[in-house]
């Protein structure tokens, strides 16, 4: 699960904001015509395990000038790429995260990094033969808020480029690992020590910030600081935190349930929290309800059409 976790961070460079029906069901759109790779392989990733016993570990997204490396995702992150949702906001069969997959792809001349997620959406319908519809939900989520006394943030340096220099360092459990790309969030660090992840980005904003928090939290967490920008964040998740942090940000005992607004109040687990870092930033946690936007997966191919 950790490394399903990692793919996500070090991934989400490729997402961009889609747009929000009004509507508790609408028919997803085609890409608009031309928003397609120039050519694309696609081909079986190794299994995680082998790649980790030989020390080569290629995970994660790259997008080079114009050549776009994404190795080992499933077809469930590849969806969730191409159309900037969590995975358990995508509903079909359960092989979507089965399988995984290399791609190498070259965008047409003139294509920018924001398009991606469009082309993927085109070789998804091209290849894989993927249609889809979108569905809203209501459902409780965690509003990320400032603190009381403001936000303690560091803004990304100036110029910085989140892509540039050599590839991030991701070291496994006893030292064996690889090298993963820098993400369009600035990842320079990622490591995974006996259980212990630490990772660290030069330029997320807190948009980002939410969606990260959501797997070890329980529910969507939704970023309503209206704080704009790029700021250099670094968190620590442990399987301690996962599940103590899910206990502590639940609404506080005798709290009405439909109240939907009471803060989390709960105090710290041990260790290096979630909570005890976005206090650190000056940012917490409160319950609240809000609609989710979900995917459904009509119809979708296991395999590729050939390259």
């Amino acid at each position: 699960m950790r490394y399903s976790f990692v793919l996500f961070l070090i991934s989400c460079g490729l997402a961009t904001q889609t747009a929000t029906s009004q509507t508790g069901v609408a028919v997803v759109q085609a890409p608009a015509a031309g928003r397609a790779f120039e050519v694309a392989s696609i081909k079986p990733a190794p299994p995680l395990d082998a790649m980790l016993a030989s020390g080569r570990i290629h995970l994660g997204a790259k997008i080079d000038d114009a050549i776009v490396d994404i190795g080992g995702f499933s077809l469930l992150a590849l969806i969730g790429a191409a159309y900037s949702l969590q995975p358990d906001q995508i509903s079909g069969p359960d092989w979507m995260d089965s399988a995984r997959f290399d791609i190498m792809a070259k965008m047409p001349a003139g294509a920018t990094r924001e398009q991606v997620p469009e082309m993927l959406q085109t070789l998804l319908a091209d290849r894989f033969k993927l249609t889809v519809h979108r569905e809203k939900k209501d459902q409780p989520v965690y509003a990320l808020l400032v603190g009381k006394d403001g936000p303690k943030l560091t803004p990304s340096l100036p110029g910085a480029d989140a892509t540039s220099g050599p590839p991030a360092k991701e070291e496994v459990d006893g030292g064996r690992g690889g090298t993963v790309p820098k993400s369009a969030y600035g990842a320079k660090n990622i490591s995974v020590t006996n259980g212990d992840l630490h990772v660290e980005f030069t330029q997320m904003p807190l948009t980002a910030l939410a969606e990260s928090l959501k797997p070890y939290l329980g529910r969507p967490v939704v970023d309503m600081t209206g704080l704009k920008g790029t700021y250099q964040v670094t968190l620590d998740f442990s399987r301690a935190d996962m599940l103590a942090v899910s206990k502590a940000a639940s609404i506080p005992e005798g709290a009405a349930a439909d109240s939907g607004n009471a803060p989390v109040t709960a105090s710290d687990p041990p260790g290096n929290s979630i909570l005890s870092a976005l206090r650190r930033y000056g940012l917490r946690l409160e319950p609240r309800k809000a609609p989710v936007e979900y995917l459904v997966v009509d119809h979708l191919e296991k395999a590729p059409t050939a390259n």
